[in-house]
Parts: structure tokens; sequence; C-alpha cells
């Protein structure tokens, strides 16, 4: 990794424009969230704004009756989340005749997909997916009731239900929406049983706060200062528990929705964590000369000897922590890895106190970070030196048998693989470079016809980080020319074709930080050039020594 080694032209002027617009960005580079902008419209019918949240609503309903995007496990929370919302502008009774008989309509189809899940699914391992999911399905069955009972809260004059001849809600009679299975109708109320007597919430909580707002006495509200946790969600329903607050959360949440057009992320803002992962990005190619300033001033406001946290309000956590720290070292500031002691257990990082999975991704980080401050301060190897090496045994420990690696960050396989062999070869080692080789095998074993790499299907994103392992784990061959041939004409396609970025980073639900994916796919396209210019350098030198 380097800053100063020139670099092509249209890198070098792509990669400077990219640092500037998200140094410009005060929000971060994310999409609005079907889960999110569902939540605030079902708690806040105060915020201005409510009929495009609606329309938002029906329009990002799929054909199938879900929400959400990626396969179905992950559509799970986004249609509980929408029908939910739905019911609570229903039972408002303020909508249209129109308005009312499609919401009606999407409620019916969203829980004809949510009746028919299989008893049993591997759900993905996105936040707090354990409180929210039967939260909401505690809230929709409710609703339910209280919706076919004529239990309506507002305005007494409105109407309760569509019009006889239109859509009809299901039969008060029928079965009420089960927990899927692998989910407990009692986990959210565990939690505020757990930290009731202690009389404060512990901020790990703070972010997917609307998971357990119906369930925590008023002492466990909590009492912070703009978005809780980061989260719109969380946000509208502290609001809700504290009509005190309703003022201040107008002033936040309408600020952050003028950003989305009424819409609204799931966390923000996110400058931080976009900001370092492009940086780290960029850098593997080479950072750009005009750049540098600005890359290194973010380094030095995000770094903190308590910690660093990927947005306001959230715990301080190891995976910004190490990238702080990484970032600050190849910028030419070799601020000390110290604060990453908070999170460590003796063999690896928690991501952050409280963790209950570990991280592939966030300990790769820091496996890098340690690296890259031992090459700028050697006579810290008595410090970090032993730490490094448990680490590199520990992401070791966790590669999968085929060769690849899986994180709860990501959805794809080929994030985690590329962050770990990024870490691996950079450590070095006999043990390193195997893994590093056995995921390279996997690597190209999985490549589609077309050239591309993609958990679900083919992505330039996923292909970038397909593209860094092979740079990265493998020596020349025949077929890694061809792999690497193929997915350099891949990415050059999809750059001209407006390829949308699919969502694959997780958080409640999943999301695509623009930013980020754009700065991994261009670092790849300039690693690919580079590759190409020294092979042709090579086949040159041979040919005249000849």
């Amino acid at each position: 990794m380097s800053i100063s080694t020139p670099v092509g032209t249209p890198y070098a002027e792509r990669a400077t424009s990219l640092v500037a617009r998200a140094d410009q960005d005060r929000w971060g580079s994310v999409g609005p969230s079907l889960y999110e902008t569902a939540r605030v419209l079902s708690a806040a019918p105060w915020l201005p704004g409510e009929p495009r949240r609606i329309t938002y609503l029906l329009e990002q309903q799929a054909p199938d009756g879900s929400w959400g995007e990626g396969p179905l496990p992950y559509r799970l929370l986004p249609t509980l989340s929408a029908v939910e919302a739905a019911l609570a502008v229903l039972r408002r009774g303020t909508t249209s005749a129109e308005v009312t008989g499609r919401l009606t309509a999407a409620v019916n189809t969203g829980l004809g997909v949510l009746r028919a899940l299989p008893p049993v699914c591997p759900w993905p391992d996105t936040a707090a997916a354990e409180i929210l999911v039967p939260s909401l399905v505690a809230k929709i069955n409710e609703k339910l009731d209280s919706l076919t009972t004529g239990e309506n809260t507002p305005d007494p004059g409105a109407p309760r239900l569509p019009d006889p001849g239109g859509p009809r809600l299901p039969d008060p009679g029928g079965p009420r929406l089960p927990v899927p299975g692998g989910f407990h109708a009692w986990a959210p109320a565990r939690v505020a049983r757990r930290y009731e007597p202690a009389g404060s919430l512990p901020v790990k909580f703070h972010h997917t706060f609307e998971g357990i707002d119906s369930y925590i006495p008023p002492s466990l509200v909590p009492d912070a200062e703009g978005l809780l946790g980061s989260s719109p969600a969380a946000t509208a329903a502290r609001a809700a528990r504290q009509p005190a607050t309703t003022a201040q959360a107008i002033t936040d949440l309408t600020a952050v929705a003028q950003r989305y057009s009424g819409l609204f992320p799931e966390a923000a803002p996110l400058r931080v964590v976009e900001r370092l992962w492009v940086a780290a990005a960029l850098a593997r190619a080479h950072l750009p000369a005009a750049a540098l300033p600005t890359v290194r001033g973010w380094a030095e406001e995000i770094y903190d000897p308590q910690g660093v946290r990927g947005a306001p309000g959230l715990m301080t956590d190891a995976d910004d922590t190490a990238m702080a720290v990484l970032v600050a070292s190849l910028v030419g500031l070799p601020y000390d890895p110290a604060p990453l002691d908070l999170f460590h257990n003796g063999s690896h990082y928690d991501c952050y106190i409280g963790e209950d999975t570990g991280s592939v991704t966030a300990n790769a980080h820091a496996l890098q970070a340690l690296v890259s401050h031992l090459r700028h301060r050697p006579t810290a190897e008595h410090t970090y030196g032993p730490r490094a090496a448990k680490l590199c045994d520990w992401l070791i420990g966790r590669q999968q048998p085929e060769g690849h690696w899986s994180d709860k960050w990501h959805a794809s396989p080929y994030y985690a693989t590329a962050r770990s062999v990024t870490a691996l070869t950079q450590y070095g080692g006999h043990h390193a470079s195997r893994a590093a080789r056995s995921a390279a095998a996997w690597t190209t074993d999985t490549q589609r016809a077309d050239g591309s790499w993609g958990v679900w299907g083919g992505t330039a994103e996923e292909t970038a980080y397909a593209v860094k392992i092979l740079l990265n784990a493998t020596t020349p061959t025949p077929r890694r020319t061809r792999a690497l041939h193929l997915a350099e004409t891949y990415l050059h396609t999809t750059s001209h074709t407006g390829h949308q970025h699919p969502a694959l980073w997780h958080d409640k639900t999943l999301y695509a930080p623009t930013a980020v994916i754009e700065a991994e796919v261009l670092t790849a396209q300039e690693m690919l050039r580079a590759h190409r210019a020294a092979a042709c350098t090579q086949a040159d030198a041979e040919r005249t020594d000849a």
C-alpha cells in the first residue's frame, strides 16, 4: 500500500473525485431503507411527509407480496415492517378510500407471504433480528385484532375498513401470525427484564430500540441527544414512548428526510464508515496525491484514543477503530493501536462490548492495522507482534473447508474472504500463505461464465473482491490469467452500462454503501490495469533478453 507510486490518470481523477464527493456528503451515500422508513411511518404520524412514505411503501412491494432485497430470508424483516406500518396507517383511518384499498391489498398479500414461510429457515445474522422479528409479529397481531374488533385510535368518525366491496382484511377469527421458526416471542421482554433492575438500557440496544419499545418501563427509555443510536426508527419509537421528545425528534428526523426525499436510511449519518472504507480501498491501488490531504484530515478527525464509533450514538467498536488506525498509518500518521485493547478478549477482538457473535472482517481489519503499524514502528513488536500472531491463527481457524470465509456484516463470502486474504498475505508466513492459496482456489472455481462473481448473481462489487483475492494470493498461472482477463472485461462492461449495486451489506436489513462499493470496484480495475502493464513489461524484457 503506497501513496507515492504513480497511478493511471483515469484512476487518479476518479479516485480524487470520489474522495471529494465523500468529503462533501454529510450523510453518506447509502440509500433509503424500506424497513426503517416503514418504522417511522408507523410510529410517527406527527412527522410531515407521511403521504410520500405511504407511496414509497406501496411502490416497493414486490409482485410476490414481499418487501426488501435479496432472497426470501432477507425479506422477512422488511415485509414484517411494511405490513405493520400499513396496518398502523389503516388503523389511523386518515387515508382516502383509494389509498385505504391499496394498503389493505398490500397487507393481504404481505400476510400471505409471511404465513407461507417454511417452519425452519436459515435466517441471516442481521442486527438484532432476534428481537426485531418477534416484536413486529406481536405488533402486527395487536393491530389486526384492533382493526377487526373496531378499536380505532384517533378519529372515531374516520373509516375503519375499506368499503365492503373493496379488499378486506383477514378474518379476525383466523390464526394469528406465528413467530417464524428460530425466533422466540419472549426475546424482547427478556431484554426488558434483564436491564430493568439496573435502571438503564445498554447503548448496544439504542440502534434497534424500536424492537423493545413496547416492552420496557419508562425508566429504561434512553435519554440521548440527536437520533437515538443514529437510527430514525429508534428515534421515532422513543418519541412515541416519551412525547416530550417529539419536538426534537421532528427536527432531527426532518433533517434526515430532507436528504432522502422524505424517506430514511437505517443509520444516519454514515460518514465515518464511508470515509474509512473508501480511503482503505483506494490505498490498495495507491492513493492519489491530490486526495491525500483530504484523507489525512479524515484520519486526524476520526481517530480517537477512546475508540471509534461508526456513527453518532453507536457504541465504539473494534471494526471502525481498526480501520481508523489502518487509514492513519497508510497516510503517514502511525497512531497507536492501543484503542483496540478495549476489545481484545485474549485471542481476537470482540466487535463491541457485549457482542453475541464474532466478526471475521473486523479481526481482519485489526490484523491489517497491527501489521501496518509495526511496519512504521518496529519497536512496538514486543507489544503487538504476539497479538498479531494470535490474530493470524484465529483467522485461519475460521476459514471454511471450501476455502472461503463468511461474516455477519456482509451477505457475500467474497467480502469476508478478500478481507481475510489481504490481512493474512500482509502478515505473511507459511500457514497464512497456504490459507490464502486455498481461498484463491475456491475463488477461481466459483467464477461465473460472464467473468463475474456473486453469491446470488454476478455483481461488480463481488467481482472486485474476487480480483483482489486472486491478485493477492496466487502466482501467475494460465487459469488465473484467464480468470482475471474475464473479470476485467466484466468490470469494464458494467462500468459503462449503469450497473446498479445490489444491497449486500448487513445492518438491520441489507443496504449498499455506494461510495464504498465504487471505491472497491475502481481499485480492482486499477490493480488489474497495473497487473496487465507489469506483465507486458516483463514479456518485453524477456523478448529483449532472448
